[in-house]
C-alpha cells in the first residue's frame, strides 16, 4: 500500500514543480542570483581570460606579420645582394676572359714572331747554301768550260796560252 500513498501525493503535487504558480517567486529570485552569479564569473574570470587570451593571440599575428615583413625585406635585400654579386662576378669572369685572350694572343703573337724569325733564319741559310750551290756550280761551269776550250783550242790551235783561254772563258761565262 506504500505505492497508493505516493502515486496520490504525485497527483497531489500537479505536474511539473517549474510550472507551480505557487514557487515561481522562488525561482525567478534563485534565477536572478544564478544569472548575477554567472555574469560574475563571466566579468571578472571568464572574459577577462577570453580577451587576454584573443589579445595574445592578435600580438601573436600582428608579430607574425612584422616578423614576416621583417624576412621579406632580408629576403629583397638578399636577392639584391645575390643580383649585384652575380653581376660582380659576370664581370670578373669577363676580365678574366679577356685577360686570358690578351694573354693567349700574347703567346701566339710571339709564336708567329719566333716562327717568322726561324723561317727567316731558314730562308737565308737556304739563299746562303743556294749561293754556294751557285759559286760551287759556276766554278764548276768555269772548270768545264775551261777544260773543254783548253781540248778543244789544243786540238785546233796546240799554240794557244793558257792565260788567253782562262780570258776567253772567263768573259763568256
Amino acid at each position: 500500500m506504500a505505492t497508493d500513498t505516493g502515486g496520490d501525493a504525485d497527483k497531489a503535487s500537479g505536474g511539473l514543480p517549474q510550472l507551480d504558480f505557487d514557487t515561481w517567486p522562488s525561482q525567478i529570485i534563485w534565477t536572478a542570483v544564478g544569472l548575477l552569479l554567472l555574469y560574475q564569473l563571466m566579468v571578472h574570470y571568464a572574459l577577462p581570460r577570453i580577451s587576454g587570451i584573443l589579445e595574445e593571440r592578435a600580438d601573436a599575428v600582428a608579430d607574425d606579420l612584422d616578423r614576416a615583413e621583417e624576412f621579406e625585406r632580408k629576403a629583397r635585400e638578399s636577392a639584391e645582394a645575390y643580383d649585384a654579386a652575380l653581376a660582380e662576378a659576370r664581370a670578373n669572369a669577363k676580365a678574366i676572359a679577356d685577360e686570358t685572350r690578351a694573354e693567349i694572343q700574347k703567346q701566339v703573337d710571339e709564336a708567329m714572331a719566333k716562327a717568322d724569325a726561324e723561317i727567316s733564319a731558314r730562308t737565308a741559310e737556304s739563299e746562303k747554301r743556294i749561293g754556294e750551290i751557285r759559286a760551287e756550280a759556276d766554278a764548276s761551269v768555269r772548270t768545264v768550260a775551261r777544260e773543254t776550250a783548253q781540248a778543244l783550242v789544243g786540238k785546233l790551235m796546240p799554240e794557244a796560252a793558257d792565260g788567253a783561254i782562262d780570258a776567253a772563258v772567263d768573259s763568256r761565262v
